[in-house]
C-alpha cells in the first residue's frame, strides 16, 4: 500500500481507516451496515497490503468477539459499524471492558430506533455509548467534527486504548462519515503512537492482573511466554474465577479508577469564539459545525456567542462544562436527538443558568437559522 502523506482530499470514513491503520491497527472484523460500510471495504482492500487481516463476520456479536480474540493475542484490532450492529456488540463490549482489553469500535450514528432512516444522520447513542452494557462499567468515548479529526482522533483512540487497557469508541455520524474535504496526513515518523505496557517480571512471579500504581494491567499476549487467563466473570489478579463480594468491589473500583484519575489526559474538548460570552452554544460532531457558523455570523451581528465543542463525550467534561454554566446567561445544546447530552448539562447546572435544547430527530441537520433564532428568542 502506498500510504498517503501531506494534504489529501478524503471522505471521513476513508480517514478513519488510515487513521487506524497509521495507529499499527492490523485486524478489522465487521459486518456492513449503512452508513460505515466505507471502512469495511476499505480495510478489506488495504489491511492486507500492510500485513493484516480483515474478516467479514456473521454479524456483530462475532466482529466484536473476533476483535477480542485478536486483541489478546496482541493485536491492535478494531470494528465499525452502525446503530443496529452497535447494539449486537454491546455484550462483547462489556466483557472487552471487564477483561481490559484494548481496541477501538467506530460507530457511525444513524437515525433511529431500530431500522430507522439507514442513510440519514443522527446522535442518538450518547448514551448508548455510555450505557450501552449493563453494569457499572467505564468507557472513552469519542466525538469527531471533521475529516481531519476523525483521523486524528482514530489515532488518539488507539492510544487511549493501549493505553489505560480499555475499549475506546469513535462515535461519529453519516454526516462527517460520508462527507469529503481537506486533511493533512503527517510523516509516520511525525505520530505519537502508543503501544500496550507489556509485562517484566519473571514467569513465576507474573499475574495478567496485577498492577502497580496507576492501576492498569500489564496483561501479557496469548502465545507468550507468561501463562495468561482472561475471565469474564467476576476474576482476581491471576485471571481466573474469584466471587468473593470484596474481589467483585475491588476489581470495578480498579477499573473506574483508571479512567477517573486520568481525565486530565482524557478529556478534550474546544472553545470557539471569545472564552467568555453571554450565549454558550454546547455541541458536538456535525451540529457542532453548524454551531461554529453560529458563533460568526452572531459576531456579525454584534451578539456575545461562543461555542463548548464537546471532543471527549466520556467521561463526561464536568468541568468545563460547569465553566460555561458559570460564565454565560444562557445555555443552548443543538443535537440530533431528543436532549440526550442536555439533560447531562443539567446534572451540572446547580446555578439554574437557562438551558435550552434544540433538537431534530428527522434525519436532517439541525441549521444555523434553528440555533440563531433561538439565540435571538432568548436574549431579547
Amino acid at each position: 500500500m502506498k500510504r498517503p502523506v501531506g494534504k489529501q482530499f478524503m471522505q471521513g470514513n476513508e480517514a478513519c481507516v488510515f487513521g487506524a491503520i497509521d495507529a499499527g491497527a492490523r485486524f478489522y472484523a465487521g459486518y456492513p451496515i449503512t452508513p460505515s460500510s466505507e471502512i469495511a471495504e476499505l480495510c478489506a482492500k488495504f489491511l492486507p497490503q500492510v500485513g493484516g487481516v480483515f474478516l467479514q463476520m456473521e454479524d456483530e456479536l462475532g466482529s466484536m468477539a473476533a476483535v477480542i480474540g485478536a486483541s489478546t493475542a496482541g493485536t491492535k484490532a478494531f470494528t465499525a459499524t452502525s446503530g443496529p450492529g452497535f447494539t449486537l456488540m454491546q455484550e462483547n463490549l462489556g466483557m472487552a471492558i471487564y477483561t481490559e482489553v484494548p481496541c477501538v469500535l467506530v460507530n457511525i450514528q444513524r437515525n433511529g430506533p431500530s431500522t430507522g432512516l439507514a442513510t440519514r444522520p443522527a446522535q442518538g447513542d450518547v448514551m448508548q455509548a455510555r450505557w450501552g452494557t449493563h453494569g457499572d462499567h467505564p468507557i472513552i468515548v469519542l466525538s469527531p467534527s471533521s475529516v481531519q479529526e476523525f483521523y486524528d482522533l482514530t489515532l488518539r483512540a488507539f492510544n487511549l486504548s493501549e493505553k489505560y487497557s480499555i475499549p475506546v469508541i469513535l462515535l461519529s455520524d453519516e454526516v462527517i462519515g460520508h462527507m469529503r474535504e481537506d486533511l493533512v496526513i503527517p510523516e509516520l515518523e511525525d505520530l505519537v503512537i502508543v503501544n500496550r505496557k507489556l509485562p517484566n517480571k519473571p514467569i513465576k512471579e507474573y499475574r495478567a492482573y496485577q498492577t502497580e500504581n496507576d492501576d492498569i494491567p500489564r496483561i501479557a499476549p496469548f502465545g507468550s511466554e507468561y501463562i495468561v487467563h482472561i475471565s469474564s466473570s467476576c476474576h482476581d489478579e491471576t485471571g481466573f474465577t474469584h466471587s468473593k463480594p470484596q474481589t467483585a468491589d475491588q476489581l470495578v473500583r480498579r477499573l473506574h479508577r483508571k479512567i477517573e484519575r486520568n481525565q486530565e489526559d482524557i478529556i478534550q474538548v474546544e472553545w470557539f469564539g471569545p472564552r467568555k460570552a453571554d450565549v454558550c452554544i454546547i455541541a458536538y460532531g456535525a451540529v457542532s459545525r453548524t454551531a461554529k457558523q453560529v458563533v460568526v455570523d452572531a459576531q456579525e451581528k454584534g451578539l456575545s456567542v461562543n461555542l463548548l465543542r464537546l471532543i471527549t463525550h466520556w467521561p463526561f467534561p464536568d468541568e468545563q462544562v460547569k465553566e460555561a454554566l458559570s460564565q454565560a446567561k444562557v445555555i443552548i445544546v443543538p443535537e440530533m436527538n431528543l436532549g440526550q447530552v442536555a439533560q447531562e448539562i443539567l446534572r451540572l447546572n446547580s446555578l439554574q443558568t437557562p438551558i435550552y435544547s434544540i433538537t431534530r430527530i428527522d434525519g436532517e441537520i439541525i441549521m444555523p437559522s434553528e440555533i440563531m433564532s433561538k439565540i435571538e428568542e432568548v436574549i431579547r
